[in-house]
């Protein structure tokens, strides 16, 4: 499989004591390459402008692009979102990354590739930077997905502990894409109710507080996977959040690394029977290292088991 990161993803820095700190990403990659020597590096590119106007208006382009920093003073554009001298050149090389990614495994590289990269994106709107995040990754991705490859069936899976409000409001209506999340309930951005809908196209399963891994693979079991094989996705996307672990700060859903490695599985046989196996994933939040590390082994060793047993099988065509 293939990893996508950039040094340039490292230099977005929201301050001193902000909980979404390069140290994050410094970890997930030393992780993966102690873990897994043999894993494929690529840089990743920037996003183009007309890429990120597939899901984004021309003022938030501006906003995060553009604005004048004298002395290199940080922007603080709401209490959580920072945006600094590097955080441009940051989120460019975010969103590029799952560009290359969906082109690489739409195309003749391998089946899955994860996007080591911040910061994360799934609460950005099509208009607003908001919750650590400037432009949405996934969006652009999925987006990309149809556009460029003309798939009419993408799906995106969010497990990330805090709704991905900003994905779910691009794509609402928009049937060509499904987005379905786990995540705790009550907590931030008070979004992802059970019946939000959209066009038929969302699927929500809250949790809360404290329900640990039977519930969560309770709910993936019999709401959300069910849900995701019946649109028979042709490219799956992921926004892999790793804060729902026990031990994350900003959460309560005290889930274990075993339990991403459960999902990712399941989900990447959903992949193989409808897409292939393309799988595209790209990190979200997660806030305590020693879980990031251990979490992020055990997603790209799921990723990697997938590819050993499905080596030498040629993709299945995308209908």
């Amino acid at each position: 499989m293939r990893i996508y990161t950039h040094p340039a993803c490292l230099l977005h820095d929201p301050g001193a004591g902000h909980a979404e700190r390069p140290e994050r990403l410094g970890s997930v990659i030393d992780a993966l390459r102690d873990a897994f020597p043999s894993l494929d590096w690529h840089d990743a590119p920037c996003a183009s402008r007309g890429q990120l106007l597939r899901v984004h208006r021309d003022d938030l382009l501006a906003l995060v692009l553009d604005t004048a920093m004298p002395g290199g003073v940080p922007v603080q554009l709401d209490p959580d979102t920072v945006l600094g001298p590097h955080s441009a050149e940051a989120a460019l090389r975010a969103a590029g990354a799952g560009v290359a990614a969906v082109d690489a495994v739409m195309g003749n590289g391998p089946a899955t590739a994860f996007c080591a990269v911040r910061p994360p994106g799934h609460h950005a709107t099509d208009a607003v930077a908001m919750g650590f995040c400037l432009f949405n990754s996934i969006a652009v991705a999925a987006a990309h997905a149809i556009e460029r490859h003309g798939l009419a069936r993408v799906a995106v899976v969010d497990f990330d502990v805090h709704h991905g409000n900003g994905t779910q409001a691009i794509f609402a209506t928009d049937p060509r894409v499904m987005y379905l999340s786990s995540h705790q309930m009550p907590l931030y951005p008070d979004s992802g109710h059970a019946d939000e809908r959209g066009v038929g196209n969302i699927v929500n399963a809250p949790l809360p507080p404290g329900s640990g891994s039977e519930a969560f693979r309770r709910a993936w079991q019999e709401t959300l996977l069910p849900a995701l094989d019946g649109f028979r996705p042709q490219l799956l996307l992921v926004s892999a959040g790793f804060d729902a672990h026990r031990r994350d700060p900003l959460a309560q859903l005290d889930l274990e690394a075993g339990d991403f490695a459960w999902l990712t599985s399941a989900l990447l046989e959903v992949a193989r029977r409808h897409g292939g196996g393309r799988m595209v994933s790209m990190l979200e939040g997660g806030y305590d290292l020693q879980a990031l590390r251990e979490c992020s082994v055990a997603h790209v060793g799921a990723m990697m088991e997938r590819a050993r047993h499905d080596a030498g099988h040629t993709p299945a065509p995308t209908t």
